[in-house]
């Protein structure tokens, strides 16, 4: 039953999404038309059920999964290399899937309201008769994901994770008539590319070297060193695409232009939990390759500092959020290079809950103002309350307020990494101990300070005017969302401020795979993370004091523009990858079209004016042809007299 479960778990959704796509496009128009029309019902009705129908399944798998389970059927025998269909379950991966599962389902029901085209949605133009394949795509990003969780076999979980690209660049570019939806479309698809070759390269490594691609049968098979160094190295490689790490990072913030639900799924969810979740699943692996651990803990502690430096001196509501998530990555790899895969998996939970709480409440604001731009916001906690109080408890969560659920999981973190640094408690060198909790500490208080700036500038203190010129005017009486947008926000919010206390419950932790108490070491050492905390806050409110309208960039100084550019690494990509591979491209295009083409067509120019000059010969009269031959016959004989004296 466990593993019937298993199968229907991504199989509710899938089926969900592929008969949405069937479904016609919605009558143009919007507003309550688009809402009654048949196709936009059916494609709400699919899209609910697939995500409700997920998210049952994973609460009963998560009652009834205890010890690891495993059922598997060999697929593909490749001359001794076995590829499997099956599922892998157990305690971790069912709260990973209700996880998923819910923030789908939240997603599912938002969009209802978001993508209802109105005088203030975020694209100020109409997208509601595209709903149908937009809830689709949703069900299917969804069901990739839970096909990561539940595979049994690297190949089952490989094309989960190509699927999620696929979902992930149809969504972005959703509404393809604003101007940097393709483009960042695009961008998401490419980056995320490059790092899936090292994946896929490092899976065929693994299961050449087992003879199998059954994670059992990899994870318990005696491989080299060399071999297990190069495997993991390569699989890091996926995992900073899909987790956003640095330097393939880039593509996440520029996502931010597709829809706001869309960016709740793939920021809490889906897309960036992915490479966290696959090291998880495969970490015994990790373990027994130090060096790889040691470059995942460089890349942590970059991703970690660099996402939360960033996030500072952005305007973008949306912007902030996306290089928070960066910087909260950087926290869970942290963890997974300290040799903690379950303090990365509770800060993956954790984040997951206050991540899509947060996005689901900026899309509110954006709904209800028509801007993202958080220098013509201000004094919506009067008008906004709930989305207020929603945005408070997230952005909590977000900088570790106690005792809210992302302080609980970041001191996971912190502790494993304070462990790994100064009593070597991990697999990794201390001195990736040391890299990662200092980081990690210094991460609290910039977190701190730009979370506090973010409620500060869009719901304290007094409105802001429009500053022209503005494409579309800011509404002048703004105010909660509508229910079926709520709703979703006020659920998400229980999670977000208790799910911490989890780490008390020994059912909870144990099905993550953490030791006895790993989590509830209330004590001194919080002290440190805690003060952090408070001047990081405080700084925010000394500065929003002294000016309420300071552009963020122009208020760190010099750094400002530098950190708004995200430290100007695409300029570097640009500069290193794209314009070197541009160039190439022309050159080889170049060379086909002058060289391999000049020479195929100018063979067929000189055959064709052999050929025209000969029929002219051919053509002439009597008495010029009569001297041709004459003059050939005189060739011939001169070449015969000559070989035959020569011979």
């Amino acid at each position: 039953m466990t593993g019937l479960l298993g199968v229907l778990l991504p199989a509710v959704p899938l089926v969900a999404g592929l008969v949405g796509l069937l479904l016609p496009p919605v009558s143009r128009g919007g507003g309550a038309r688009a809402g009654a029309d048949p196709a936009r019902r059916v494609a709400v009705g699919l899209g609910v059920a697939g995500a409700a129908g997920a998210l049952l399944v994973a609460v009963a798998l998560l009652a009834r999964v205890g010890a690891p389970v495993e059922t598997s059927t060999t697929w593909i025998d490749l001359g001794g290399l076995r590829v499997t269909l099956g599922v892998r379950l157990d305690g971790a991966a069912a709260l990973v899937a209700v996880a998923v599962a819910a923030v789908a389902l939240a997603v599912q029901v938002y969009s209802v309201g978001y993508l209802r085209a109105g005088p203030h949605d975020e694209a100020g133009v109409d997208v509601d008769h595209r709903y149908p394949p937009y809830a689709a795509q949703i069900s299917l990003f969804t069901a990739a994901m839970l096909l990561v969780v539940v595979a049994g076999d690297l190949v089952m979980l490989l094309v989960g994770w190509e699927v999620m690209g696929l979902c992930s660049y149809l969504l972005i570019a959703h509404d393809r008539r604003l101007p940097g939806a393709p483009a960042a479309a695009m961008k998401a698809f490419l980056v995320t590319r490059v790092g899936d070759v090292g994946f896929l390269l490092g899976i065929a490594l693994l299961g050449v070297s087992a003879g199998s691609f059954r994670i059992a049968d990899v994870l318990a098979h005696d491989h080299s060193a060399g071999t297990l160094t190069a495997a993991c190295l390569l699989l890091l490689a996926g995992v900073a695409g899909k987790s956003a790490q640095f330097p393939l990072h880039t593509w996440l913030p520029d996502a931010m232009a597709g829809p706001t639900p869309v960016s709740a799924l793939i920021h809490a969810a889906t897309m960036v939990a992915a490479g966290v979740y696959a090291v998880t699943r495969l970490f015994p692996l990790f373990e027994r390759a130090p060096a790889a651990l040691a470059v995942l803990g460089v890349l942590a502690s970059v991703t970690l500092l660099l996402g939360a430096f960033a996030a500072t001196a952005q305007d973008d509501l949306k912007r902030v959020l996306a290089w928070s998530t960066v910087s909260q990555l950087g926290y869970m790899t942290g963890a997974l290079a300290v040799g903690a895969p379950a303090a990365a998996l509770f800060h993956l939970l954790t984040h997951a809950a206050f991540k899509a709480l947060l996005f689901l409440a900026a899309g509110a604001v954006i709904h209800a103002l028509g801007t993202p731009l958080l220098s013509r916001m201000g004094g919506l906690r009067s008008t906004m309350p709930v989305t207020f109080w929603c945005t408070a408890v997230g952005l909590g969560a977000l900088a570790g307020v106690p005792p809210l659920a992302g302080f609980w999981s970041k001191d996971g973190v912190l502790a494993a990494a304070e462990a790994a640094a100064l009593d070597s408690a991990g697999p990794a060198p201390a001195w990736v101990g040391w890299l990662v909790w200092l980081a990690g500490l210094a991460g609290v208080a910039v977190t701190a300070w730009y979370a506090t700036r973010l409620l500060l500038r869009a719901f304290l203190g007094a409105a802001r005017p429009p500053l022209p010129p503005h494409d579309r005017p800011i509404a002048l009486h703004p105010h909660d969302p509508p229910a079926v947008m709520r709703v979703p926000m006020l659920l998400l919010a229980v999670p977000a401020a208790l799910l911490g206390l989890a780490a008390f419950w020994p059912a909870f932790t144990g099905r993550l795979g953490a030791a006895e108490g790993e989590w509830t070491h209330v004590g001194p050492a919080l002290l440190l993370p805690l003060a952090l905390l408070a001047a990081g806050a405080a700084l925010a409110w000394a500065g929003w004091r002294r000016d309420r309208a300071a552009d963020p960039a122009r208020a760190l100084g010099p750094l400002g523009p530098v950190f708004a550019a995200g430290f100007r690494l695409d300029d570097v990509q640009r500069a290193l990858v794209v314009r070197p591979v541009t160039a190439l491209a022309r050159f080889a295009r170049a060379a086909d079209e002058r060289v391999v083409d000049g020479a195929v067509e100018g063979t067929g120019r000189g055959a064709t004016g052999l050929g025209g000059a000969l029929a002219g010969l051919h053509r002439a009269a009597l008495p010029r042809a009569a001297a041709g031959v004459l003059a050939g016959a005189l060739l011939i004989g001169l070449a015969a007299v000559l070989i035959g004296g020569v011979a």
